[in-house]
């Protein structure tokens, strides 16, 4: 069950509550258990609110299944020869610590690739970047250690 759907139960049986507080002339405090009870069953009302499932979830689960057509696509495989290709380049995201956003920076101070990178004055790239040194020294050992291995 729900947690929401369980909160809204504990609500209705304070406004149950309410009425039988109404309906019974010989209570003491009856305005007071009235108050009480309204005000019990509306704050469960909003927790229950609170704890419902979020509205993409619920969407995403009564979502029918979409049927896609399968098309097959034959790619003609192209003879390169392994002595002649270059090496691919390593890419700066594989560096700990650097992602897509630091990437585009990275190449827009003029890092393109670990090589780069490894070559880089560290000084340099934190006064470039407005970074602390050490964690441009620490991209560098990283690069010069990537770059070595490849």
């Amino acid at each position: 069950m729900r947690s929401d759907y369980a909160l809204y139960t504990v609500a209705v049986i304070f406004f149950i509550l309410t009425a039988l507080v109404l309906a019974v002339q010989a209570l003491e405090y009856r305005e007071v258990w009235t108050v009480i009870t309204v005000v019990l069953g509306l704050l469960f009302i909003g927790l229950g609110y609170s704890q419902r499932p979020k509205l993409e979830e619920a969407a995403f689960e009564q979502m029918p299944f979409a049927t896609t057509e399968v098309t097959e696509t034959v790619e003609e495989e192209i003879p390169v020869d392994v002595e002649t290709a270059p090496p691919p380049a390593l890419g700066l995201t594989q560096l700990r610590g650097i992602g897509e956003k630091r990437s585009e920076q990275l190449k827009a101070a003029g890092i393109n690739d670990v090589e780069d990178l490894a070559k880089a004055s560290a000084k340099n790239l934190a006064t470039k970047l407005n970074i602390s040194p050490k964690i441009t020294r620490r991209w560098v050992r990283n690069a010069k250690e990537l770059a070595g291995n490849s």
